[in-house]
Parts: C-alpha cells; structure tokens; sequence
C-alpha cells in the first residue's frame, strides 16, 4: 500500500462509501517486503512518524545492505543503528549515499537535512557514556529535533550540571544517560519540570552488573517524570524523546 491508497481509502470513508472497519479491513495488507531472512517494514513511516531502523548487531553486512537497499527505495535519513566498523564499507560498496556516525555506531543511509523543532537535550554523566549518548543525539537529530549536547555532567561533580540549567529548563525532553549507579536522571527529574528519559549504560566496576546497578537505580527514581528504557538503549529513549517533542510542537 502507498500514501495514495491510504488517501484514496480515508476519501471512501469520508464519501460514507466504507465504514472504518472496512477500511480496517484494508489496512491489514499493509506491505512488507519478504527477504526471506528479514520482512522489511516499508509503511512503518506511515503508522510512527519515521521509518524502520536496522538493528545491525547479529547481522550479516550483506543482510544489512539488502534491508537498507530496499527502505531507501522508499525512504530518506534511514538509521542503521549498532553498526560494525565492516558495514560501512559494505554499504558504500552498494552504492548507497550514507554518513557514518562513528561514535554512535550509527549510519544513516540516504541522508537528507531536517531543520530541528523544539529542544532535546541529550545529557550524559561521563565521558565514558559518549557511544549511548551520541547514539540517542544522532538519532534524535535524523528525526528532525533539535538537540543540544551536555555531555560529562555527573553526580560526582554537580556543579558541572548546574552551570547548564538553562537548557535543562528550555528543553522539551531530555535524555539523561548515567552507568554507575546511574544517580544522574532522578538528580535532573528534581531540578526541572521536563519530561526525563533515562538511560542506564553498562560502563562501572563489577558490581555495576553491566549496567543492571543503574537501571534498578532509575527504575527506583523518587524523582517524579522519570521514565526509564534498556541498558544502553540510546536509540529507544531518543525515539520517546522525539514523540515528547513532535507533540508539544504540534500544541504550540
């Protein structure tokens, strides 16, 4: 199905030709494209605002190349998040225009500039938690947010924090990614009125279990306003933070 079917459906409906659940009925064939290895979702778009990213970790380069080839049929700005250092190459074997994030072990096939709404702020405790942070910023900024960076502000030095209040408080969402004890995003939920997403990575010594010591923290918050995704999920919780942002940019 294209956006010219899906239009030519909601006309029906509007006509008084086809109730909404047959309209339903239409809706169910939403297509997908069958490798075989992978049922490339090419409407996703349609349904959340943003196509299907590739998870790349556990991937062939050759399985990735063959999801973006045929998103990019379809789509601009696609992300494969989790990249190894081979699919890049790969990708630019293929013939495919692509940016590679190396940091945030992203490549966004296709990449198109979007002018930024509102504010995500993408916060981070420490140096050591750049990958996840940068992974949550990139993606956020392919999803046409502005983002502003406040990276190495962590509970050890809390001044560092305080001197960038201000974007703390002018942001629509924030992403606040702590290992360790992962203290940083119940400190930012009590100083501000923004919703916070926070992100657990799995860098601290031994008893930070690989990131479990942080997310327990965060999910144990008394900080109101905190909502919490996966140990090192950047994609996940710039995702949320996106839709915080669209929605308050649509109200205004």
């Amino acid at each position: 199905m294209d956006r010219e079917r899906l239009r030519a459906l909601l006309e029906e409906v509007r006509a008084g030709r086809l109730t909404p659940e047959q309209a339903l009925v239409g809706l169910r064939d939403l297509p997908y494209d069958d490798l075989g290895f992978a049922k490339v979702d090419l409407h996703r778009s349609l349904r959340s605002g943003a196509p299907e990213a590739v998870f790349c970790q556990g991937k062939t380069p050759d399985q990735v190349v063959a999801i973006l080839s045929r998103l990019a049929v379809h789509h601009d700005n696609i992300l494969a998040t989790r990249a190894s250092p081979e699919v890049g190459p790969a990708i630019e074997a293929a013939g495919l225009p692509h940016r590679v994030h190396g940091e945030a072990r992203i490549v966004v096939v296709k990449p198109k500039p979007v002018e930024g709404v509102g504010l995500v702020a993408v916060v981070s405790a420490g140096t050591s938690d750049l990958p996840v942070a940068e992974e949550a910023a990139v993606t956020a900024e392919v999803l046409g947010n502005r983002v502003e960076r406040v990276y190495d502000v962590g509970v050890a030095g809390l001044h560092r924090l305080l001197h960038h209040h201000h974007v703390l408080s002018e942001a629509n969402a924030i992403v606040a990614v702590a290992g360790m004890e992962g203290a940083l995003p119940s400190v930012i939920g009590g100083l501000v009125d923004r919703p916070v997403v926070a992100v657990p990575t799995s860098v601290g010594y031994g008893a930070a279990f690989g990131g479990i010591a942080a997310l327990l923290a965060m999910l144990n918050s008394c900080a109101p306003g905190v909502s919490v995704v996966n140990i090192d999920n950047g994609y996940g919780a710039a995702v949320q933070a996106n839709q915080i942002n669209k929605l308050i940019a649509k109200i205004r």
